[in-house]
């Protein structure tokens, strides 16, 4: 007997389970892809913050660990026209703090890089073959898009609105990711920018479902069985946790963030803009109260990392998490400290125990 009854994912992508590792950009490791893999669901490499030989070595990585597909992701945001006036504004905002730590004015020049998808990461890609890319932000250009299918490689991206599903799909997604507000980290957002207007998983799943005709993905604040069989219910076709995953042994997640995450709750996270310039949900700490949680003298993304980034590092020497983005969705309780291929087999228990009660 088949274990899932919509089996349209678990075919195209060549897994078992319609469980998908969130590609987390800095937390998540290909260790922890390769795990998720083998475990029957989709482990996924986070490239936003690679370069075309630094990705040809993760891969290369992923292809030594498991026989099994696997993602990878990219962010395809247009990079933003250089502001010096408000650069200078930004750095003036955080003159304070700079001072506090006793940094020089112009630190931050060689922040953390967030590079979008391009030809030379396409051509690694092409070269590789991986069964699945996933975008954030959007699609890239229609001719990248041709070469990814013409290569046979599945293409899905994330929408936060029935609008952006609906573009996604025309623009040759085979199967969108519905972002609900709760999830942590970035907003996949690209035709609107009105976080507050956002709706939840539960709001916008459904909706997304009958908008299209591809499968679709849940994300946002599922970390359990509960949470997958609710978002199965509601039409979804998978499910993709990223906060879950962020206590395993194959996260990089710092000791600091994950004392957070064991400390946080259900209202402990916000949507900020301060660490780079984008939305994205992380735990409130003093940056985040102070500053924002959304400031509107924040460069465009991914510029205002520049200027944020030697106050994390200062900061976390002193053993402070006070400037560090401490990246969570909004059931951050629901983390899991067990490996995380172990964490894949679990929750497809609790999925397969919440849906035999249901049908019982």
């Amino acid at each position: 007997m088949k274990k899932w009854n919509d089996r349209r994912l678990l075919d195209l992508f060549g897994i078992d389970h319609p469980i998908l590792q969130a590609p987390m950009a800095g937390a998540s490791s290909t260790q922890m892809a390769v795990a998720v893999s083998e475990a029957g669901g989709l482990g996924s490499i986070a490239a936003a913050m690679l370069t075309p030989d630094t990705l040809r070595q993760e891969i290369q990585l992923a292809r030594q660990g498991t026989g099994r597909s696997f993602g990878v992701n990219f962010f395809v945001h247009r990079a933003p026209a250089a502001d010096a006036a408000r650069e200078a504004g930004w750095r003036t905002r955080l003159s304070a703090y700079y001072k506090e730590f006793g940094l020089a004015a112009d630190a931050g020049a060689n922040g953390p890089v967030r590079a979008p998808f391009d030809a030379a990461l396409c051509d690694v890609i092409v070269e590789y073959k991986p069964r699945v890319v996933s975008f954030h932000f959007g699609m890239p250009d229609a001719r990248l898009v041709s070469r990814l299918k013409t290569a046979g490689i599945a293409v899905i991206s994330s929408a936060t609105t029935v609008e952006e599903a609906r573009w996604l799909e025309a623009h040759g997604c085979d199967a969108v990711i519905a972002q609900g507000a709760e999830a942590g980290g970035h907003r996949g957002m690209f035709l609107v920018d009105d976080v507050a207007r956002q709706a939840g998983t539960m709001a916008l799943v459904p909706q997304v479902v009958d908008a299209v005709k591809v499968p679709v993905i849940a994300a946002g604040g599922i970390g359990d069985g509960r949470g997958i069989a609710a978002a199965l219910a509601l039409g979804a076709s998978a499910a993709q946790i990223g906060t879950a995953f962020l206590l395993t042994p194959e996260a990089k997640t710092v000791a600091m963030h994950r004392a957070a995450l064991k400390q946080a709750n259900d209202n402990s996270t916000t949507l900020t803009n301060v660490f780079t310039g984008r939305p994205a949900r992380g735990i409130v700490n003093r940056y985040v109260a102070e500053v924002g949680p959304m400031s509107a003298d924040a460069p465009a993304f991914p510029l205002a990392a520049g200027a944020a980034f030697p106050l994390r590092v200062a900061a976390e020497a002193k053993g402070s998490t006070d400037f560090m983005p401490l990246w969570s969705g909004q059931a951050p309780s629901l983390a899991r400290e067990m490996p995380s291929g172990a964490l894949v087999t679990t929750l497809v228990q609790e999925t397969e125990k919440v849906m035999r009660s249901l049908s019982s």
